[in-house]
Order: C-alpha cells, then sequence, then structure tokens
C-alpha cells in the first residue's frame, strides 16, 4: 500500500478514514477487547483507506495510542497518532516521536488537546507547555534534522540528529457563533501551516456552508494543494443531545438539527437508517466541496462504515449540491467569514460576508478596548521597542546591574507591582503580553495558549471557567486597530522556562526572550 502522504496528495482520490477512541486499561479489558475486535473488522472494509486513534480523548487517561496503531500497522492499514500536548511537555513530546519514529509511525495528528477532567485522586494538572503550532515547528525540525547543541559548548559543536520522515496533520475548528471566534481559528489554521502542518482534519461540523469556508479560505490564502479531511460523526438521539448541550467543545448541533434527530429517534428502528444516511449526504458532499477525504467517528460495526461509503457511492455527481442545501444546520446569528452564494446557499468565496465586511469598516470599540489597553501600548512602544524611545538606556540600566537578569531592586519592584495589577502576572520571564494585545495567556488562559486560541470555545467562552476567550479579546482589539490580520504573525512561540522567576523587562531589552532569539525555523518547502 502506498503511504498516505502520497495518497492525500492524490487529488483525483477520496479518502476513507475512520476514527478509533483508545480505553482505560490493559488491552485485557473487556472494553478493549471491543475496540480491538471493532478495529480488526474495519480493516477488512475495502473502501477504507486509514485509521487515525486518539491521545486520552476528552482529557481523560487512557492507553496509549500506540498500543492500538501496532496491529493496524502489522496489518498493512495505514495509520495516524494523535499526539497531544495535554499530559506530555516539551522533552516528553519529543521522546514520543522518536518512539514513533523508530516504530514506523509517520503519521501524527498534532494537537493542543483538551482540558483533563479526571485523573487518579482527582483532576489531573494540565501541562499545555507547547501547543499545537510549537509541537507542529517542533516535529517539523525534526523532519530537517534536529539541531542539538551540546550544554556550555560553542555553537560549531552543534549537531544533527537523523531526519525523520513524519506526515504532519492538524485539527482545524471554525463552527463558531462569534467573529471574534471563527477569524482567530482560521488564522490560526494558517500558522498552522507555516508551522509545518501537511494536511488539515476539520472539526466535526453539520452545516455544509461552514465546511465549504474552510476549503474557501485555504484557497484565499494560496493553499488550495493542501489535503483537507472532513469530520463526520454518526450521531443518534442521544448523541444529539449531548452535542446540543456544547459537552464537546468545537462540537456543535443546531437545535433545528436536534428536533429532527429526536423526531427521527421515535421510529421504529430508533432513526438508524436516517443516521447512516445524514453521514452518507455529508460524505458526498465533502466529496462535491473538493476535500480529500471524509474521517468518520462514533461508527459502532464495520458494516455501519460499508453502508455509509456504499450510500454515499450511490448518489449522483452534481447530487451533493442539493444534498448541501439539506445538511445546513446553522445556528441564528451566526457568523460567517464568506457572503452566502444565493444559488446553493454555500459560501461565495469572492465576497466576505456583508457582517463581516461591515465590522471590518466599522472597528467599532468593544467593552474590550480598554483605557489600559492603549496605555500598554503608548508603554511598550516608548520603552520596548528596539532602536526607540527608552529601549537604549533600559538596556544599559539592565546590562550594567550587579544582575542583569532582575535589575535594580526599585525597577524589579516596579515591573513585579504594575504587571500584577494590570495582568495577574505569573513572573514567568518570557512575556507574551505584546503578542495576545496585552493579555496573559498564562493567568487568563486555561492553556496557555501563545499561538493563537485551542478549538475549545463555546459561544466565545472558555471551555474551561467560562471566561471570555483571551484571543477573542484580543481580536476586538487589534480588529478596532486595523491590526486583526498580524494577530499570529509572532508565532510560533515557545516558552523558555528557563526565564522564569526574572525579570521580562530585563528580557525583553536584551534579548533574551522569544522575541529577542529565533527559537524555531519555519520548514522548507518540499
Amino acid at each position: 500500500m502506498s503511504e498516505l502522504r502520497e495518497r492525500m496528495r492524490d487529488s483525483t482520490g477520496f479518502l476513507c478514514a475512520v476514527e478509533v477512541v483508545s480505553t482505560r486499561g490493559t488491552v485485557a479489558e473487556k472494553k478493549a477487547v471491543q475496540v480491538l475486535s471493532l478495529v480488526r473488522d474495519m480493516m477488512e472494509v475495502p473502501q477504507l483507506d486509514w485509521m487515525s486513534i486518539t491521545d486520552n480523548a476528552g482529557g481523560n487517561p487512557m492507553l496509549k495510542p500506540l498500543t492500538l496503531g501496532r496491529p493496524i500497522l502489522a496489518g498493512g492499514k495505514q495509520v495516524v497518532i494523535h499526539l497531544s500536548c495535554k499530559d506530555l511537555n516539551r522533552n516528553g513530546l519529543e521522546s514520543e516521536a522518536w518512539q514513533l519514529a523508530s516504530e514506523g509511525f509517520d503519521n501524527v495528528l498534532a494537537l493542543s488537546g483538551d482540558y483533563p477532567v479526571e485523573g487518579h485522586g482527582g483532576l489531573a494538572k494540565p501541562v499545555f507547555d507547547i501547543d499545537s503550532v510549537g509541537l507542529l515547528a517542533v516535529l517539523s525540525e525534526m523532519n530537517r534534522g534536529l539541531g542539538v547543541q551540546p550544554r556550555n559548548g560553542p555553537p560549531q559543536a552543534a549537531t544533527r540528529l537523523r531526519r525523520t520522515r513524519f506526515f504532519l496533520g492538524c485539527v482545524a475548528a471554525n463552527s463558531k457563533l462569534h467573529e471574534n471566534e471563527v477569524v482567530p481559528q482560521l488564522l490560526k489554521l494558517e500558522k498552522k501551516l507555516e508551522a509545518g502542518a501537511q494536511f488539515v482534519v476539520g472539526q466535526i461540523s453539520y452545516d455544509s456552508r461552514k465546511q465549504h469556508e474552510m476549503k474557501a479560505f485555504l484557497d484565499r490564502i494560496g493553499r488550495p494543494d493542501v489535503p483537507l479531511i472532513g469530520a463526520v460523526h454518526l450521531l443518534s438521539p442521544s448523541l444529539a443531545r449531548f452535542f446540543n448541550q456544547g459537552l464537546v467543545p468545537g462540537v456543535v448541533v443546531s437545535d433545528d438539527l436536534l428536533l429532527e434527530c429526536e423526531r427521527q429517534g421515535a421510529s421504529p428502528d430508533k432513526g438508524r437508517a436516517f443516521f447512516l444516511e445524514l453521514a452518507a449526504k455529508q460524505a458526498a458532499i465533502l466529496r462535491g466541496l473538493g476535500y480529500r477525504g471524509v474521517y468518520f467517528g462514533g461508527l459502532r460495526a464495520a458494516k455501519e462504515l460499508e453502508t455509509v461509503m456504499s450510500q454515499a457511492a450511490a448518489f449522483g455527481e452534481g447530487d451533493w449540491k442539493q444534498l448541501a442545501r439539506e445538511v445546513g444546520f446553522g445556528r441564528p446569528g451566526e457568523f460567517y467569514y464568506f457572503a452566502e452564494e444565493p444559488d446553493t446557499g454555500l459560501a461565495d468565496p469572492s465576497r466576505l460576508s456583508p457582517e463581516h465586511a461591515a465590522s471590518l469598516r466599522r472597528r467599532e470599540a468593544t467593552r474590550n478596548v480598554t483605557f489600559a489597553y492603549g496605555l500598554c501600548k503608548w508603554t511598550h512602544k516608548s520603552a520596548f521597542t528596539p532602536g526607540k524611545g527608552l529601549s537604549g538606556l533600559l538596556g544599559r540600566i539592565y546590562a550594567t546591574s550587579a544582575l542583569p537578569e532582575q535589575g535594580p531592586r526599585w525597577l524589579r519592584q516596579l515591573e513585579r507591582v504594575t504587571k500584577a495589577i494590570l495582568f495577574d502576572c505569573r513572573d514567568c520571564g518570557d512575556c507574551s503580553l505584546p503578542d495576545v494585545a496585552f493579555l496573559c495567556p498564562e493567568s487568563q488562559c486555561a492553556k496557555n495558549q501563545r499561538n493563537g486560541p485551542c478549538g475549545g470555545t463555546r459561544d466565545g467562552r472558555c471551555e474551561v471557567g467560562e471566561l471570555e476567550c483571551i484571543w477573542a479579546r484580543a481580536y476586538d482589539r487589534l480588529r478596532h486597530d486595523g491590526r486583526e490580520a498580524e494577530m499570529l504573525a509572532h508565532a510560533p512561540v515557545v516558552q523558555d522556562q528557563g526565564l522564569r522567576g526574572t525579570s521580562s523587562w530585563s528580557n525583553a531589552v536584551l534579548g533574551k526572550d522569544h522575541h529577542g532569539r529565533v527559537t524555531l525555523a519555519k520548514p522548507e518547502p518540499e
């Protein structure tokens, strides 16, 4: 069988993938035995091209995806391993990546990951040392040959390790309600591609217009060649209710779709035929939209996969346009990036939506555009912009201090007090305030996301604690300034934990923080 990267790059094909959710316990547990039995049955389905294995899905502790991946790889099927940042720091992720490469698992889906929801003895502490953008950049550097600098050795003593062959994927989510959620997600998708992602899996969606927007956005940024895979999850009445309550971050079942699911659930077969046909319609729509494949979740038997793919293949070549009108379960007031194409109900890539265009014209000051924000911008420009204002003077003060990493005591105290009051500063020493429109990702983001938002917002609120997402707030500020397109120009940021407890002001003016160093190089084009 040809490699997955070759098959995805073949624009004439339409691939079929199935997600395998791992289980808690050893492979001897009853549930694990059932999952392995389902995997074996799925491998016999001729339409199946690859299988994808989750990494502690939903923030739950589970069996490592490698354990389930080995029999699939041995059976001749392509495997994509999920690698997330929630449970391992950058060293652990690198170690995990070396094991994947050593065992022939070259297809990796890089994710920030879900916030933990449980753990032995209570809630587990999340890690999020780096995020999906940082992870993609690390894995891309491993593909080029990771540079290793000996401790205390001269730069010329650096060596490069053997190149890996990772085919890297990322996840993108645009089924969000508000402009300040959707646009940052699309900008982050662009940044993931810059960091090394080679294929994209879209988040579960039951709105064909949103799915078309994802494809149209890739075209808009000049990346129509990127293989885009659409996620389809087989519904049931109970699962529709679960999704409708917003209990899975990023997955939306509208009230209208929920009503239809409950109506179908009252039929003699409890809606089974309807839900299988809905999944088949979605697969046909994705193919018509130009997606490179479909990614199924929630399948409970190999027969379901065969039924869905057979029904999808039975639709006529042009039927997908009418099907797209049927599967258009958006929400009232939902933001769309592109205008609607009247004849199809899909996106019109040639025009921004009227709401988006009007927003960019007005550039209104929302409650997130505060006096403190304006003061922070002025202070940063005056004191911390290299070659301007007070930056030279501050540099000399810190460089000649007895402890340059701390600076004069009076200045260090001033920094601590002002930043604690304004930002609830945690003294990380590698400050990302200017990267996030002067909002602190360490104290105000549950996942410490420094390279754009995760996919876990619900109506603009964080999945953890219900605070407004700092990246939504940052977008409001930058849009007001006319700089929303630049919000991720700084990425990828990889925070240096060695600076913790030192003066971020000193590190900024002396070029020791991530602004003054090149942490990770951009991947070279293949």
